[in-house]
């Protein structure tokens, strides 16, 4: 998978040499804030959000903001920071279920860990687990999100649960038991 370069970051890009871009690749980098939600690959999700309509019919779509998301999602133009913050909606409706939120995290892993020049050598994914009523269970979305973190070496990546300020007490304490619990299972 090939990352799109634009904006300022492809004009910085662009004034470099040869050589001094093949040295920048070849610098080991780590990666020590990715947010999972944040870093999957738009064709990934683009992707997810065909399956999602595929199953759910495009007429059956949960909330107005799902819309406006996978919508967005068709044509992404992020000049502003709540474009971007708006797709969120969509993205968790895109990852309500372990099969999707396995594929969107192993797309994130392969983005930052694998490929002729990895973007890093290591990587700490952090990522809210989250509840979903009448589907995944915190505890299930740890797991998915781990099973795929596992296939690398424990030098090459790791999971950082994280809290939402926004969680009520018993969220947050149902997180650090699962944080708990996961560490004491050597995982």
């Amino acid at each position: 998978m090939v990352s799109e370069i634009a904006g300022l970051a492809a004009i910085a890009l662009a004034s470099l040499t040869e050589d001094e871009v093949l040295f920048l690749q070849n610098l080991p980098k780590a990666e020590l804030h990715a947010h999972l939600n944040g870093s999957i690959p738009l064709s990934v999700l683009r992707h997810l959000a065909s399956e999602y309509t595929a199953r759910l019919g495009a007429d059956v779509l949960t909330s107005e903001a799902v819309q406006h998301g996978l919508n967005a999602l068709q044509n992404v133009e992020l000049s502003e920071i709540a474009d971007f913050f708006n797709l969120f909606p969509a993205i968790y409706a895109l990852t309500s279920d372990t099969v999707s939120l396995k594929k969107a995290t192993r797309a994130v892993l392969e983005e930052f860990l694998e490929g002729e020049h990895p973007n890093c050598a290591y990587l700490e994914l952090r990522s809210t687990p989250r509840q979903v009523v009448g589907g995944m269970t915190r505890t299930e979305y740890v797991d998915a999100v781990l099973d795929e973190v596992e296939r690398y070496k424990k030098d090459q990546a790791a999971l950082i649960l994280s809290l939402d300020r926004r969680m009520d007490s018993e969220a947050m304490r149902e997180i650090v038991g699962i944080a708990i619990l996961k560490k004491n299972q050597g995982r």
